[in-house]
């Protein structure tokens, strides 16, 4: 009788685990069917989760958020300051980014390059050495390694000094950060939060939304962003040999309220703590410099993707060049169709993109875009020296966009990013002068692949959607 029992309760527990599965099943398809997602996204993840439940629905429960609010708990819509500004047409970018609420293009901007590591380093402690009121620090990642411990140096000194010190990791590049290691600061009077913890609540999507952001503002008056984090690897004081190529800037004026805001979000959704509103003088800063620049967040907290549409949009608009630098170069079907259509009709279409990367699977995802490109006329050129690190768009002469996403499918389309847009000549022209000095240490062209990487190829770019 009692096995009879154990037998029923063992069907009985089979066929509710079944039935519940089912259901999931059900409520994640049509979940995913109502999500704005490409495509190839969409088919990606329902064959996930049709196919093989097991692995795909827990995956989807952690990795699937992309412009969830309930996935990215509720995180408030950025809502950068909108200033009077001279009214000024700098072509369908900016007007495009205009019509999706974002503040206008301004003058007065003094923007400086750091070209090199070790440019960004000296750049970044000067910085930081003359900051009198606030230092507000968002980076990816924050290597505990010599040039970690000397940046947490001077953070504690100036907490010390009172300074108001706010420095904001991310839960997955900086997952080992943490603890120990960050206790002079907090024993200072500074203050550190995690962008979404992995491991807090790991099912509701948060592993995948990252925090990519680089942002250093010091007394709300000047701002370093680009693509650099804090490492060995990415800066120093002196050459080194295994040294990354990055490009960072620095900003003054106007735009910089706008870096300021964003980080503010950031840190009050990360650390539930507001801090003190832009100061009215800042606000006012009209700014004496003559870069023109235009700010562009993306990411959940914005309710299009703006960053995406202006890239898109620009490979449409080109009519002389378009020119990508990327450490990783893994775009959408739509992305890709615009690159070849305009390396078709005469475009001078230039990837220039690191021989290896440091994501392996990354660099597997890029080889059928990079053919399709290349066999319509555009060139592929493999940075040789070391890796490449830097995410740069230039346009004609018109606009070149400076940030920290890579064109790639996670920082178009679902990471926390932040990019300017540059539309002054002499500005411009520094980019270009830039890009050209990569020129010498790159190898042109994509060899064709045999049938045993095509496959592994096409398999990777399959799944590009759910990494």
């Amino acid at each position: 009788m009692t096995d009879i029992l154990h037998a029923f309760w063992a069907w009985l527990l089979t066929n509710i685990v079944a039935i519940a599965g089912f259901l999931l099943g059900i409520l994640l398809v049509a979940y995913i069917l109502l999500q704005k997602r490409s495509f190839s996204g969409t088919i990606a993840w329902l064959l996930a989760v049709i196919l093989i439940p097991y692995i795909g629905v827990p995956l989807y429960l952690i990795f699937g958020g992309r412009k969830i609010r309930r996935e990215a708990d509720k995180k408030d819509e950025l809502g950068l300051i909108q200033q009077e500004s001279e009214e000024r047409d700098l072509g369908p970018i900016e007007r495009l980014l205009r019509s999706y609420g974002h503040p206008p293009a301004e003058a007065g901007h003094n923007l400086v390059l750091c070209r090199t590591g070790e440019e960004t380093y000296l750049e970044l402690m000067k910085m930081l050495h003359s900051a009198q009121e606030s230092i507000y620090l968002a980076t990816f990642i924050f290597r505990k390694d010599k040039r970690g411990i000397e940046v947490l140096e001077v953070l504690s000194e100036k907490a010390r000094a009172g300074v108001r010190v706010c420095l904001l990791l991310d839960g997955v590049g900086c997952l080992h950060t943490r603890g120990r290691f960050l206790r002079p600061l907090v024993e200072s009077g500074g203050q550190y939060a995690h962008f979404m913890p992995v491991f807090h609540r790991p099912f509701r999507g948060r592993a995948n939304l990252r925090n990519h952001r680089k942002i250093v503002v010091v007394d709300e008056k000047k701002v370093l962003s680009g693509g650099t984090n804090i490492g060995r690897e990415y800066m120093g004081p002196v050459p080194y040999e295994g040294r990354w190529r990055d490009l960072a800037f620095t900003l003054e004026g106007p735009a910089v309220r706008h870096y300021t805001q964003v980080f503010r979000y950031d840190w009050y959704f990360a650390s539930g703590q507001q801090l003190p509103e832009i100061r009215p003088e800042r606000l006012a800063d009209k700014g004496s410099g003559q870069a023109v620049v235009q700010v562009v967040p993306s990411g959940p907290d914005v309710p299009n993707d703006a960053l995406y549409d202006a890239i898109l949009t620009a490979v449409y608009a080109a009519q002389e060049r378009f020119w990508v630098v990327t450490p990783y170069f893994v775009p959408d079907d739509s992305l890709t169709q615009a690159l070849v259509l305009a390396a078709r009709r005469g475009i001078d279409v230039r990837i220039i993109l690191p021989r290896r990367s440091n994501h392996p699977l990354a660099d597997w995802g890029r080889g059928i875009p990079l053919r399709e490109i290349q066999q319509a006329g555009g060139k592929v050129l493999f940075f040789t020296p070391g890796m490449l690190h830097a995410k740069v768009v230039l346009m004609d002469r018109q606009m070149a966009i400076l940030g920290s996403a890579n064109i790639d499918y996670r920082s178009l389309l679902i990471n926390y990013e932040i990019a300017m847009c540059v539309y002054s000549p002499a500005e411009i022209e520094a980019v270009e002068t830039w890009i050209r000095m990569l020129f010498g240490g790159c190898q042109e062209g994509i060899a064709q692949a045999g049938l045993g990487r095509h496959l592994c190829e096409s398999i990777v770019r399959t799944l590009t959607p759910l990494l």
